[in-house]
């Protein structure tokens, strides 16, 4: 599968809003894995589809499975998530703060708060309606790439400039939460 190329933050398909997708196709399902296969090059958690040029409703995410024996895992490490038309229903009405990157957005890192879980309804890549409640973590991975799919970016949520912050030459690109 082909690494695509990041639409970075000067790019105005960023603050656009995607559109639905209405057809269920072998194209859809190449680009879901190569956005995979994109998200895992650059070590990210997430990447929706104006982060790669194609504004349509769709992301991708995977927590990785850590390569040390001295980290534990997250529950959800290792499997991966592909969402068409997500759509956050409902959501925690306790916020948490935490570290989030973006790949279109390199170099740049801020402290962003999030609900403590969301309630989404999306379509699998076949087109099957599909619900799931997620907390933590993947909460936040999943509330940021839809952010992404209407156009809203990680630091329009930082309204204190001391939250955000960009990383020197010697930290390395992914990070908490990139996507």
């Amino acid at each position: 599968m082909p690494i695509r190329q990041i639409v970075y933050i000067n790019d105005e398909r960023l603050r656009q809003k995607a559109k639905k997708v209405k057809q269920f196709t072998p194209g859809l399902k190449k680009l879901a894995q190569d956005m995979l296969e994109t998200m895992r090059a650059y070590d990210g958690v997430g990447l929706a589809g104006p982060q790669v040029g194609v504004m349509q409703r769709i992301f991708v995410a995977e927590i990785p499975v850590p390569n040390d024996d001295d980290t534990e895992p997250h529950p959800q490490s290792g499997r991966n998530y592909i969402l068409v038309n997500p759509e956050i229903v409902k959501s925690s009405e306790t916020l948490v703060e935490g570290q989030e990157g973006c790949l279109s957005i390199p170099n740049w890192q801020g402290f962003v708060e999030r609900p403590e879980w969301v309630e989404v309804k999306a379509q699998s890549i076949d087109g099957r309606k599909i619900k799931l409640k997620v907390d933590g973590y993947l909460a936040r991975i999943f509330s940021h790439e839809i952010d992404h799919l209407n156009g809203i970016l990680f630091f329009d949520h930082i309204t204190d400039q001391e939250k955000l912050w960009e990383l020197s030459a010697k930290d390395t690109p992914g990070g908490p939460a990139s996507s």
